[in-house]
């Protein structure tokens, strides 16, 4: 063996020696890489659930708030016709029966002067 050949051997061994040095660290990272790609995955299989749920939750939602909608539209409405019939009802009903409040308040007012009148005349006897 010449030194060539010496020389040759020690660089092949610390070859080996540094593709066994390097290889550990790249055997781990493949470790990590298949546990991250399995954390992935089970995220994934979790959530996806939760996303079509929540898909759901909102379209409910939003059904509910378009019957939501639709009743206040239609409060709305009643109101407006609630004050459309109290108003026509203060201008039919309304001027006649203060007449007639007047008219009896007057009524009773006058009885009322006729009776003291008559009390005032008998006590003078």
């Amino acid at each position: 063996m010449s030194v060539g050949d010496v020389a040759g051997l020690i660089a092949a061994i610390a070859f080996v020696l540094l593709v066994g040095f390097l290889a550990l660290p790249l055997v781990k990272l493949g470790r990590v890489l298949d546990e991250a790609r399995v954390s992935v995955k089970e995220l994934t299989d979790h959530t996806v659930p939760v996303l079509d749920e929540a898909a759901s939750a909102v379209a409910s939602t939003n059904v509910q708030i378009e019957r939501v909608d639709a009743i206040t539209s239609s409060a709305a409405q009643v109101s407006e016709n609630v004050s459309a019939l109290t108003s026509l009802f203060a201008a039919t009903v309304g001027s006649p029966m203060i007449k007639v409040a007047a008219f009896s308040y007057g009524v009773r007012r006058a009885l009322s002067g006729l009776g003291a009148a008559a009390r005032a005349s008998r006590s003078k006897r």
